[in-house]
């Protein structure tokens, strides 16, 4: 029986989805790769492929988590120095209530600040 290499990536994955243990040795890899007539200079080009893009999707969800944090420590800021703002305003002169220029302004910025780290 022959198999396209549509057919033949497909039972591989199958394969590959039904072995429990889920790891395979580099040794594993270089003889499937063999057997399905890979050059090891293909393979380790590949190897060194995946292996780049790894580190850059951990870079990248390094990136993203401490963008995140930063983000959160300026909604706090926000909500507690807008909060007190507020009160000494109400306490101060609760006839105008000039709070909220800051309030606005600032909530621009943090507003900004969030479509930038959230991609909206």
């Amino acid at each position: 029986m022959t198999y396209n290499s549509e057919e033949m990536q497909q039972i591989l994955e199958v394969a590959f989805k039904r072995k429990q243990e889920g790891e395979f040795t580099r040794e594993n890899i270089i003889e499937i790769a063999s057997e399905l007539g890979v050059s090891s200079e293909s393979l380790k080009a590949a190897e060194q492929e995946w292996l780049t893009e790894e580190v850059e999707v951990k870079k990248q969800q390094i990136s993203n988590n401490q963008k995140q944090q930063e983000f959160k420590l300026h909604l706090i800021t926000f909500i507690a120095v807008n909060g007190f703002l507020i009160l000494l305003n109400l306490f101060t002169s609760p006839g105008y209530f000039w709070a909220i220029f800051p309030l606005l302004g600032w909530g621009l910025g943090l507003f900004l600040h969030w479509m930038k780290v959230y991609k909206i």
